[in-house]
């Protein structure tokens, strides 16, 4: 389950590790740091409050990803075509608070499941946390080898990666 949820956040941080270009060890930490943190918080919250949410989050959660998504892959799309502000590359508070949101509103659903299951849920939120910790610091860094070499090539993949990811995460849960 660690792995699953991992992956799209380990997509996003290849993004960001592409738009950023020559990578820090701060660039490593915040993504790590970011969606590590939001996939243990996130099912938590799903596991304590199961019954508030349950019904709310099996209904939006897949839109609310693809909105989020979609609109942050497009406005790097945009990015990679205007002057050559690094924009895209930011990590500030806003930017990665709504990137961790929209790649974590998954595990806040299974948190709801493993309320229903006999799950440690403290033993799973640890897991969950240290192996998205660990693909997204290792996303900024293949992100990056990619992005120095082929930078605008490398905005313009990141955003269809993201739009791609909310349109899958969209049908899925359509589905």
């Amino acid at each position: 389950m660690g792995v699953g949820l991992s992956m799209d956040a380990f997509a996003v941080s290849v993004c960001k590790g592409l738009a950023v270009g020559k990578i820090r060890l701060d660039h490593v930490l915040k993504a790590g740091l970011w969606f590590g943190v939001f996939q243990v918080l996130m099912p938590l919250i799903g596991y304590f409050f199961c019954g508030i949410f349950k019904d709310s989050i099996d209904r939006y959660d897949h839109w609310i990803s693809f909105i989020l998504l979609v609109l942050i892959g497009a406005n790097m799309i945009k990015e990679a075509f205007g002057e050559e502000e690094d924009t895209s590359a930011k990590m500030d508070i806003k930017t990665m608070f709504l990137l961790a949101v929209a790649t974590s509103i998954d595990a806040l659903a299974c948190g709801v499941t493993m309320a229903f299951s006999d799950v440690n849920i403290w033993g799973a939120v640890t897991i969950i946390g240290l192996t998205t910790f660990a693909f997204s610091c290792s996303g900024i860094k293949i992100g990056s080898l990619f992005g120095e070499k082929y930078k605008k090539g490398g905005q313009i993949t990141g955003g269809i990666i993201l739009i791609s990811l909310g349109i899958k995460i969209l049908v899925q849960g359509l589905m």
